[in-house]
């Protein structure tokens, strides 16, 4: 069969929920047979998200070949149970690289090389190398931005022209805000009807109309869409809020969106497979009844921006977290701890009932202290801990400190004439660092390691079916550093208790630590991502076990 396309453009206010509307709507079209490609398209010209300030857009997402992609791909995933990567991923920096990239190689053999065709023919190009890569029947594009802005205007002429090219194998779903606005206390479609008309000024006309709200929308609005929009009722669909972004596929699916989508295709219907999903939406409103309750203690530096605080700095810890805890049937409430605060007033920690803490990734030394003191906190309170990359580092700074003296350790990146250089630069990193070489040159992606018996790591593994090979002990995790343990001091932390519980296979770098149960109920840190491979029908057996140990601490 021809491929076939389905755009997802935004609407009224950026944030709207796109990628969670993409990825659900790739979710119905594979759980009925079908090959979906799912593609994000960024409107930055940043080569890809691995320079970008979490606080600015958010966590990026680290994918197994090493991308560092918006977070929506992490949607995707976890949606969709496949991996994503590299031809998943649009920026518009990318696409301009590439255009003069083959000016210069005289690869339009002399022509004026003009936004039109030649962008949007790159554009196109890439997003039929995402459908081919994975053999996909359906490729489903998520334009990034809203419609109207000028950063994105390319990728809705590409979507136009190919909607030309390939009449009847491509169809567009515009997703809007409804507001309701308290004074009036009715919702309001004119910022829709504004944003579809906006795209009509493009040459599009949309298919699908998604309209979020607050709640279900009601059959005058959907008139008033038809009537202003063009678009049928029947092809208007509603999505309020919902307290499970995971529902959404079925909220779709109750609404008849899918037989919509296969009309307008023109495909045929094929054998529907949603048990396991509807299975995981019910275990989760069970969950949410019940009463037990963990608080788990994030100590970050990502968290603040102006007066308001981010969720989506962390987003894959917290989803992480979420699966975990949906598996081991009890409700989860994170604290936001700002590790500056930490650092300016030590009792912050002692503030807080915690029954675990997270110290997760983070970079230089701003906050840095208060992390190291939430990792000597949790050490000494035996409140189970997981550090993450950053986490991992700071708490064998800790470590050094105190249970070796060692009151100068540091990590070389905050300190990089320290006495004890206990983390210190990967010597591959050093030329990259010298030429002021960031982007995309850390250590991505995944890498394979060796578990060591009778640990806490191989029983995490080995309890949730975690391994590549359980008898060589071998796994693997995404990693996302620069910095490593430095090895010269092994020895001298091995004599103090610290257990080094998995290596790499390439270089022999520590990948996990931890302390002996006799010395504290969970304390683990790895130098690896695992929030980046947890998913809701796939929680990561580090966190699962992690949630465990919260459990077992708190009786």
């Amino acid at each position: 069969m021809r491929t076939k396309y389905v755009f997802v453009s935004g609407g009224v206010i950026s944030g709207i929920g796109k990628g969670t509307v993409a990825a659900s709507i790739a979710l119905l079209l594979q759980r009925i047979g079908y090959r979906v490609a799912p593609v994000k398209c960024e409107n930055y010209l940043n080569i890809d998200a691995g320079t970008i300030n979490p606080i600015e857009h958010g966590d990026p997402f680290l994918c197994e070949d090493g991308t560092e992609a918006d977070m929506d791909l992490g949607t995707y995933e976890k949606f969709l149970g496949v991996e994503v990567g590299k031809s998943n991923f649009i920026t518009m920096g990318q696409v301009y690289q590439e255009v003069i990239q083959k000016e210069r190689r005289f690869e339009y053999g002399g022509e004026d090389v003009e936004a039109i065709p030649h962008i949007t023919d790159e554009i196109q190009r890439r997003i039929n190398i995402a459908g081919k890569k994975t053999g996909a029947e359906i490729v489903v594009v998520e334009l990034g931005g809203t419609a109207g802005e000028y950063q994105n205007v390319f990728y809705y002429e590409a979507a136009r022209i190919l909607s030309f090219k390939n009449p009847g194998d491509v169809i567009h779903v515009h997703v809007g805000y409804m507001p309701t606005p308290k004074h009036l206390g009715e919702p309001k479609t004119k910022p829709i009807q504004l944003s579809v008309k906006t795209l009509n000024s493009m040459g599009i006309q949309p298919d699908f109309i998604i309209a979020r709200s607050e709640k279900i929308m009601d059959e005058r609005r959907k008139k008033r869409f038809a009537l202003f929009c063009n678009v049928r009722t029947e092809d208007i669909f509603s999505v309020p809020d919902l307290a499970i972004i995971y529902e959404i596929p079925l909220v779709f699916k109750n609404q008849g969106f899918h037989n919509l989508l296969l009309k307008k295709l023109g495909l045929k219907q094929r054998k529907e497979n949603f048990a396991d999903w509807q299975a995981l939406i019910g275990k989760i409103k069970q969950v949410k009844k019940n009463k037990k309750k963990l608080q788990i203690a994030v100590v970050g530096k990502y968290f603040t921006t102006g007066e308001y605080q981010l969720r989506d700095s962390y987003i894959a810890l917290f989803d992480a977290l979420e699966h975990a805890s949906w598996h081991h049937d009890v409700n989860l409430e994170s604290l936001w701890i700002d590790a500056e605060k930490v650092e300016s007033k030590k009792d912050v920690l002692l503030e807080k009932d915690i029954d675990g803490m997270i110290v997760p990734i983070g970079w230089g030394p701003r906050g840095a202290e208060g992390m190291i003191a939430a990792a000597g906190y949790a050490r000494h309170n035996k409140i189970p801990y997981l550090g993450l990359c950053y986490g991992m580092q700071l708490a064998t700074v800790s470590f050094a400190r105190e249970a070796l003296g060692w009151k100068e350790a540091d990590t070389t990146e905050n300190h990089p004439k320290t006495k004890f250089p206990v983390i210190h630069l990967m010597e591959k990193q050093k030329a990259h660092m010298k030429r002021r070489a960031y982007g995309g040159t850390m250590r991505l992606g995944a890498w394979k390691a060796v578990v060591k018996k009778n640990t806490l790591a191989w029983q995490a593994y080995s309890s949730y079916n975690g391994f590549i090979n359980e008898a060589a002990g071998l796994t693997s995790e995404r990693h996302r550093h620069r910095y490593e343990f430095n090895n010269k001091y092994l020895k001298k932390f091995e004599d103090a208790g610290m257990i080094f519980s998995a290596k790499s296979t390439i270089e022999n770098l520590v990948e996990i630590i931890e302390l002996a149960p006799s010395d504290h109920p969970f304390y683990l840190g790895t130098q690896g991502h695992p929030e980046y491979k947890s998913s809701p029908l796939k929680p990561h057996p580090i966190f699962l076990k992690f949630i465990e140990a919260c459990l077992d601490n708190g009786k």
